[in-house]
């Protein structure tokens, strides 16, 4: 897998096909990224597990947050990775004892681990770096275009609604 470049259907079929997400260094604070990601995720029908040893059996955007990913009693689709780049190989050792194992492990903006990566590739998972799924999500839903961001995504289509507020869904072409 080419981790410098990932194909909108690549990246559209992971959104389309998770449903459970644990967020890693996921913040009570509502001004950090992983927070309004959470929320973004919450709005759009995704079930959100924050994972934070600080915040543990306390709520974050009304879920209930974890110490580690073991400790989440339902079994996980992604894991979201907001953490240093430094902190990911033992995330994916972690990652990789859990059972079912997850579809995909995504890392945040300006993380990347490439040894990690290929260690969870070599198991099955699926992997994407250096990317927000809030942002893909906007992007290719079209829904950051209500901004007068370029997408560069052009449809003509009728959006898919899904479960959650003002949820288009995902579409590549």
């Amino acid at each position: 897998m080419n981790h410098d470049s990932y194909t909108n259907e690549y990246i559209a079929e992971i959104l389309n096909s998770v449903k459970a997400v644990a967020i890693v260094g996921a913040s009570a604070n509502d001004v950090r990224p992983s927070y309004f990601v959470a929320k973004y995720l919450i709005d759009k029908g995704f079930t959100v597990f924050p994972i934070n040893p600080g915040q543990a059996g306390k709520e974050i955007l009304g879920r209930m947050t974890y110490a580690k990913l073991s400790d989440v009693p339902e079994p996980i689709d992604m894991v979201d990775i907001f953490r240093a780049s430094s902190a990911v190989p033992p995330i994916v050792d972690e990652v990789l004892k859990l059972k079912p194992l997850p579809k995909v492990i995504w890392m945040q903006l300006t993380v990347r681990n490439d040894d990690a990566a290929a260690k969870a590739e070599a198991a099955g998972v699926k992997v994407v770096m250096n990317r927000c799924p809030k942002i893909e999500y906007g992007r290719l839903s079209g829904e950051i275009g209500w901004n007068g961001v370029n997408s560069r995504v052009l449809s003509s289509k009728k959006p898919i609604m899904r479960q959650g507020f003002q949820s288009f869904g995902v579409r590549v072409r």
